[in-house]
């Protein structure tokens, strides 16, 4: 655990993404398995310990500790497994040096082994044994809520440099390998031939795009290319395979179990790319209509799916491309070829789930500009141009595919609340409630429209942390209300891609994607924008986000 305690405080300290990535190689290098393999699968989600649940640390902690000592040191720390792992009191006081702490395989074996009864139990004699850092890991082990700032690509990006291939050869392997993956770390290392994938329906690495600032299109010939709409949903692929059927996000996460009612209308024999969606039939049945990006929103990251839920929000793919027919791998051919294949095979696709995703009929750039600015749906956040003659390539090749965006949407807010952030940010206010004027019958108030936690520097956060320590007015747990008034208070300048209408906030509205775009230390929260004005920006009839 000592070790890989180490890993985790040092990519927690490490801003930079090929920072990590050498930590992470290095680990590779000099750990043998199956530490190394149990440590990459706790940091990609892969490990499940059913035996232990945070509501189970919180009762571990509420015997050793006073009730009001914790709660007042969970509101300043800011995330729980690090007040825990800082106010545990140790049998006996700490105790430097000491070489009974157990390794993480032993942890993991014995974890996975124990019931719900006896798991509790395992991690209170190994808090006991564990210093501080050790501590923090092993509660970051047995809860899985790392903020580290490693996803799962990186991680594989990081095995890709440590056995020098191509980290597409990685990600179509992946999920066909479990834990603690030593056939896969005997291929990088040259010890043994690449792993042959056991799983069907693979991800197959999927093919990105450029911002369209990247290309120089006074040198492009529009007939080259094609475009179609960028649609305001996820990316994920599709894929049936010996009619095991798979739905995976661009990144290669399965998210099967999310969506049923769409991976069981899944008929095809192959892999599909397009964009995940809400579509409702229209009362005539004369076609469907997408929904907003909030209404895809209730069905991500959902641990359980209500028969209303599948109701009310049934889950629709509108498909880009076609990879996979049948057994043939169509990806080496011209965009122009597959798009044919797909034309045919969409034919036998239940329209009710899935269909085409259209063309864009255009001559010249100034053409395919017009159609940017005036999309015919809200829920469109731009174009996509791609080369008639383009093969799909996993990653992101240039000159092939681009994309081109609308402006966001830009307003003035008030902060209103601040929350302690986690990780690195665990010290910091980093997230932010920000809201707009809504006067009735007179009366001026700011109502909250939107929450956002990036977009701004390390710099502008310690000014903003400083701001709000200086201002606060009430505490709610780690939550505090700042002072927000005509004449005193922080206008932020928030970006953000569209808004819609919701029944479950005060202001009746939901942000699509905002950030923070600036800082006006300079205007007074008076010159905010208003209720009104945002509301200006709402598409079609109120839903219930």
């Amino acid at each position: 655990m000592l070790i890989f305690a180490s890993l985790l405080q040092n990519l927690l300290f490490t801003p930079s993404r090929n920072g990590k990535i050498r930590l992470l190689v290095d680990q590779f290098r000099t750990v043998p398995d199956p530490e190394r393999g149990l440590a990459l699968a706790a940091i990609t989600r892969e490990l499940d310990i059913p035996s232990v649940k945070p509501a189970l640390l919180r009762e571990l902690v509420s015997g050793r500790v006073d009730e009001e000592l914790f709660r007042l040191s969970y509101d300043y720390v800011g995330d729980l497994a690090e007040t825990i792992a800082l106010i545990w009191p140790v049998p006996g006081g700490e105790r430097e040096g000491r070489n009974d702490a157990p390794t993480l395989s032993e942890v993991v074996d014995e974890l996975l082994a124990a019931s719900r009864r006896e798991g509790p139990a395992l991690v209170e004699g190994w808090l006991d044994r564990l210093d501080a850092s050790g501590r923090y890991a092993l509660i970051k082990l047995v809860t899985g809520g790392f903020r580290i700032g490693v996803s799962a690509r990186l991680a594989k990006q990081a095995l890709a440099e440590f056995g020098q291939v191509p980290v597409e050869e990685i990600e179509e392997l992946w999920h066909g390998l479990e834990p603690p993956y030593q056939s896969l770390f005997a291929w990088l290392e040259g010890a043994a031939g690449k792993p042959v994938s056991a799983a069907l329906a693979p991800f197959r690495p999927v093919m990105l795009s450029h911002p369209v600032e990247d290309a120089d299109f006074s040198k492009l010939n529009a007939a080259d290319f094609a475009g179609e709409w960028k649609w305001d949903g996820i990316r994920v692929q599709a894929t049936v395979d010996n009619g095991v059927k798979r739905l995976y996000s661009r990144t290669g996460d399965d998210i099967s179990g999310a969506f049923p009612d769409l991976v069981d209308a899944l008929s095809f024999e192959g892999t599909v790319d397009g964009e995940l969606l809400i579509a409702r039939p229209l009362a005539d049945a004369s076609g469907i209509e997408i929904g907003t990006f909030s209404d895809l929103q209730q069905r991500l990251n959902r641990k359980r799916l209500t028969a209303r839920i599948l109701k009310d929000h049934p889950a629709f793919l509108r498909i880009y491309d076609v990879l996979v027919e049948g057994s043939e791998d169509l990806r080496p051919l011209p965009f122009r070829e597959r798009r044919t294949r797909l034309e045919r095979l969409a034919g036998t696709f239940d329209p009710r789930r899935f269909d085409l995703s259209p063309l864009l009929d255009f001559s010249t750039w100034d053409d395919l500009a017009a159609h940017r600015a005036e999309p015919p749906l809200p829920m469109i956040e731009g174009v996509m141009i791609k080369r008639w003659e383009a093969p799909y390539l996993a990653g992101r090749p240039r000159g092939e595919w681009f994309k081109w965006k609308r402006d966001p949407f830009l307003i003035d807010a008030v902060l209103l609340y601040a929350q302690r952030g986690h990780g690195k940010r665990s010290g910091f206010y980093s997230d932010y409630t920000f809201g707009v004027w809504r006067e009735e019958d007179g009366v001026r108030e700011l109502v909250p429209v939107g929450k956002a936690y990036f977009g701004f520097t390390d710099e502008e956060l310690k000014k903003i942390d400083r701001y709000v320590r200086n201002n606060t007015i009430e505490r709610f747990g780690p939550v505090r209300s700042v002072r927000a008034e005509p004449d005193k208070g922080l206008v932020l300048e928030v970006a953000f891609e569209g808004v819609n209408r919701s029944t479950r906030h005060k202001s009746g509205v939901a942000m699509r994607f905002p950030r923070i775009s600036r800082l006006r230390w300079d205007k007074p929260p008076a010159e905010a924008d208003t209720l009104e004005a945002v509301e200006a920006l709402i598409p079609g009839p109120a839903i219930d986000a």
